[in-house]
């Protein structure tokens, strides 16, 4: 029995009947991970995640590696002020600052895949070029990094689509 692919690489063929991939993977490192939103603080890579419903703020946040729940806090703080303007991470600015969110959610270590569209040799002018995204995949897939992913908690936990180590095709574990 084959498991069902997490995602699929498209691929376009060439003049030649050569294969290339639609999109290609990319992994986030230094000054282009910062142009593609990623904040790096106190030497870890923070980017956050938009959520289904176009709002301006981050549904959830992503680190580079596997890392302690309370740096992935510290540094989706300083996320949240750096492009947000914002200093507090419980709220979104205009929320009432009174209303108690119950508690800040766990984060979660997984690995995933970034995959960029198009491919850089083969633009296609669509509303999706030059865009990246994260995919969720098992660690032994080819193009995977360790991540930590946390739920912003000013945020609906439906909105964000984590992987969750007590259910989900995605093995992941708790942060501690």
């Amino acid at each position: 029995m084959t498991p069902t692919a997490l995602y699929e690489i498209e691929t376009n063929e060439a003049d030649d009947g050569t294969l290339y991939p639609t999109e290609h993977l990319w992994t986030p490192a230094g000054e282009d991970a910062e142009k593609c939103g990623f904040l790096t603080h106190a030497d870890l890579q923070i980017s956050g995640l938009e959520g289904p419903y176009g709002d301006p703020y981050p549904v959830a946040f992503v680190a580079l590696g596997h890392h302690a729940w309370s740096a992935i806090i510290e540094a989706a703080t300083a996320y949240m002020e750096r492009f947000h303007d914002w200093r507090h991470l419980h709220c979104y600015p205009g929320d009432d600052s009174g209303e108690a969110i119950d508690r800040l959610p766990r984060a979660v270590h997984t690995h995933a895949v970034y995959l960029r569209h198009p491919h850089p040799d083969h633009p296609c002018g669509c509303e999706w070029e030059d865009t990246w995204r994260l995919i969720y995949a098992p660690p032994d897939e080819p193009g995977a990094v360790p991540v930590t992913v946390m739920r912003h908690p000013a945020s609906r936990p439906a909105d964000t689509a984590l992987p969750t180590p007590d259910h989900g095709p995605v093995p992941a574990s708790w942060a501690h």
